[in-house]
């Protein structure tokens, strides 16, 4: 996939300007927090989510300089949610993206508050002018990350995922956590791009579908490195759900049924695409991006 793996480095690196842009360094107390900050969200992982959401705006012929920064929104939040998983009261997670976690190369109250402040910073960024110049598309995504983001979304995929760890679930309660954990944030990427475009409902429908099933295939893919990639591979701790007996995709289908289950929903996923065409390639390559990825 070389063509693909060029524009996603590509897109990532937009992201990573525009980052960069949003978190400028601060002198004095207040530039620890934003130095933490920048350490968890600066000089790190592939971008996959403001990738879908600037990918399918792309599809609507949105400005760049609008999805871009909706990405970065997007991508905030999933920062936000790494820093906050890796404290001693989550997963305790001393290493991330290769380096050591912002708990660790700060301190924990510094962490909580780095987490929060993006947090807060990527419903700014979506509330402002700039993201889009008609106020109902502001609000009817910032109304879309917050329901992602929050307790019918990432969160509550969050608690649910703590309480298996006492409780053995089924496939179908698996499933549903990760519906929330996981793939509620990814949904937001594709969804958001085509409420920044002003889609229809029925595209909407298309690509929530897409990315539902993506978001599913990504977590099975995710429970598959984690069994066998090392440390060094992922840039994070490597076997800890099974440390922490997790209930996980391994676990209720083994690896040959997971690695089936995520072909089969990869191979769906795209098929949500094919009412958009040749527009969708890039999509459709982020669905194969998350199959064959190694970390």
């Amino acid at each position: 996939m070389p063509a693909f793996d060029e524009t996603i480095r590509q897109t990532a690196q937009l992201v990573e300007t525009a980052l960069d842009g949003f978190l400028p360094r601060r002198e004095g107390p207040l530039g620890r927090v934003v130095d933490a900050m920048r350490h968890g969200a600066l000089d790190g992982g592939k971008r996959l989510r403001p990738f879908m959401l600037i990918a399918a705006a792309d599809m609507f012929s949105v400005p760049r300089e609008r999805s871009v920064r909706a990405g970065c929104a997007v991508e905030m939040i999933h920062c936000y949610s790494l820093i906050h998983d890796d404290l001693p009261a989550m997963d305790d997670s001393d290493l991330r993206r290769g380096r050591p976690s912002v708990h660790k190369a700060y301190d924990e109250a510094t962490a909580i508050l780095a987490g929060d402040a993006l947090l807060t910073q990527a419903f700014e960024i979506l509330a402002e002018k700039e993201t889009h110049p008609n106020a109902e598309v502001r609000c009817a995504l910032a109304l879309e990350l917050a329901r992602a983001s929050g307790k019918i979304g990432m969160v509550g995929g969050q608690m649910i995922d703590i309480y298996a760890e006492q409780k053995n679930f089924d496939l179908a309660g698996i499933e549903e956590l990760q519906r929330l954990k996981t793939g509620a944030i990814i949904r937001f990427s594709a969804v958001g791009g085509g409420i920044i475009g002003e889609a229809t409902a029925d595209e909407v429908a298309a690509l929530a579908a897409y990315s539902e099933d993506l978001g599913l295939a990504f977590q099975i893919v995710d429970d598959i490195l984690d069994a066998t990639a090392d440390a060094e591979t992922l840039g994070k701790p490597a076997g800890q759900d099974a440390e922490m007996d997790k209930a996980t995709f391994i676990k209720l289908l083994g690896m040959d049924g997971a690695k089936s289950k995520a072909a089969e929903l990869i191979e769906r996923c795209k098929s949500h695409l094919e009412r958009f065409g040749a527009a969708a390639e890039p999509l459709a390559g982020a669905a194969d991006f998350v199959f064959q990825r190694k970390s």
